[in-house]
């Protein structure tokens, strides 16, 4: 029992751990994002007032999505925040609706394994080829392509902690905890976190 608590003690480390990390890279695909809406603007009004263009901005815009978008999908999982349809699982039993919160992770999970095997394998084989885009900056694809492949690897590690932590906590009928994990976001949770949002807000916390 004693080891069963230190795993349990691990696993919710790794977890915050893993959710330490996510928020940091949700910052980093944030600030991307912000970035490249910043050079679109300044290439716009170059053009528009001087006539003169700064170039790329479209391919650039198009890697910074992809990237920002795999960077921040991990932190999305961890909160929740992926849209499921719950017309008939709130009206399901507690156990039920806590054995296909199980399932919706699975299900998860094995399309990001599939989606970030094919990433890996495109950035792979870019950078076996040398390929570079078909552009003016001729830019190394393998560059983009494999942040974009980062951000999908981590999302497959946070998914693996996630279904480690809730199998166990489904097997020995925590179900609490497998709600808390991959369950859907109740109206009240919702509600508390964006009031708590709105005090950080007036406090003036990051």
């Amino acid at each position: 029992m004693k080891l069963s608590s230190e795993r349990y003690v691990l696993l919710n480390r790794l977890l915050r751990a893993a959710t330490s990390l996510s928020r940091l890279a949700i910052w980093v695909a944030g600030g991307l994002t912000l970035a490249s809406a910043l050079y679109i603007t300044a290439d716009v009004i170059t053009r528009k007032f001087f006539s003169i263009a700064l170039g790329g901005s479209d391919e650039l815009s198009g890697y910074a999505f992809a990237i920002s978008i795999s960077w921040a999908l991990a932190f999305a999982t961890l909160q929740r925040a992926n849209i499921r349809i719950d017309a008939l699982y709130q009206l399901l039993p507690a156990r039920v609706c806590a054995l296909l919160d199980w399932i919706a992770l699975v299900g998860l999970a094995v399309f990001a394994i599939y989606l970030t095997w094919y990433a890996s394998d495109v950035a792979a084989l870019s950078w076996e080829r040398n390929a570079t885009a078909n552009t003016v900056m001729a830019t190394p694809l393998w560059i983009p392509q494999f942040l974009w492949a980062i951000g999908l690897i981590w999302l497959c590690v946070v998914l693996a902690l996630m279904l480690i932590r809730s199998s166990i906590a489904l097997v020995t009928g925590d179900i609490d905890t497998v709600r808390a994990i991959c369950g859907i976001r109740s109206t009240q949770e919702e509600a508390a976190e964006e009031a708590e949002a709105g005090v950080r807000m007036v406090r003036g916390d990051a």
